[in-house]
């Protein structure tokens, strides 16, 4: 240093952020503002989107995939307690196909074998009456269902059976009787008021109608009245809408069901096409 000379010195430069950053941060904002207002209007593809996620899963050892809706999220994904490495594949071969398990088609329930060798031989023993439509052999999945027409078996208003209809009957209880299975008569009516000094109501006549029919079935004791139920049920359960002649004449009849029928073994039975119950 010289004497008498005064030697400035400078104040040092403090190290702030350079002044580019805050534009460049003011951009980044804009940017990310920007393509959250195009995701807010954006679809989502939840198909694919549960396919990633399932593929995501499998790959990581776990096949648990929640509905939608849960968590908060379309899908929760359920981590298990470890996480195992997907197998080795061979580059050559396929790429494997992940399915959704969650969407099944349900299977069919299987139609037992007592019901299709009932509904076959009660087809093969009133097979006049099933081509004339005055009676119809159906059946689903838990009985089998002989239905008459009112016009084949009772006069309007009436309780007492036609004459024709005894012989039916009586061919109904020859395969009855070497089948078991709970035997319920219920009888149906429109849903016309009936007026009668006789009936009530509709109750009254379906009720009265269904007990004839069971008169016939445990008349001969081939088939135990213990098995036997008969039951009324006025307009209720109707085939088709009361809203026309046609309509309510089909509404009007009587049904015997045979629920979970087993038949002893019979070699003159043959298996006829059966119309199913809707």
């Amino acid at each position: 240093m010289v004497a008498g000379k005064r030697v400035a010195v400078g104040k040092k430069r403090g190290h702030g952020s350079p002044a580019w950053i805050v534009t460049f941060a003011d951009l980044a904002t804009l940017l990310l503002t920007f393509f959250i207002l195009l995701l807010s209007f954006a679809e989502l593809d939840a198909q694919k989107y549960r396919m990633m996620a399932q593929s995501m899963a499998v790959a990581f050892g776990s096949g648990k995939v929640l509905a939608d809706g849960v968590g908060g999220s379309p899908l929760t994904l359920i981590e298990s307690d470890t996480v195992s490495l997907p197998e080795p594949v061979d580059s050559a071969a396929e790429s494997p196909e992940f399915v959704d398990e969650r969407i099944t088609t349900p299977a069919p329930t299987p139609v037992s074998a007592g019901i299709v060798d009932l509904a076959s031989r009660l087809i093969e023993a009133l097979e006049p009456q099933v081509a004339s439509e005055a009676l119809t052999v159906s059946y689903d999945t838990e009985r089998v269902v002989i239905r008459f027409s009112e016009e084949a078996t009772f006069r309007s208003g009436e309780a007492a059976l036609k004459p024709g209809m005894t012989p039916i009957i009586e061919q109904v209880v020859g395969v009855l009787a070497n089948c078991s299975g709970e035997v319920l008569v219920a009888g149906y009516t429109d849903d016309r008021p009936i007026v009668s000094g006789r009936y009530r109501s509709n109750w009254d006549l379906s009720a009265a109608r269904a007990v004839s029919v069971v008169h016939e079935l445990v008349l001969n004791r081939q088939v135990p009245a213990s098995r036997v139920t008969a039951a009324g049920r006025a307009e209720t359960n109707p085939l088709v809408a009361n809203d026309s002649p046609d309509n309510r004449a089909r509404n009007r009849r009587v049904e015997i069901s045979i629920r979970d029928p087993e038949c002893q073994p019979d070699t003159a039975a043959s298996e006829l096409p059966v119309e199913i119950l809707p």
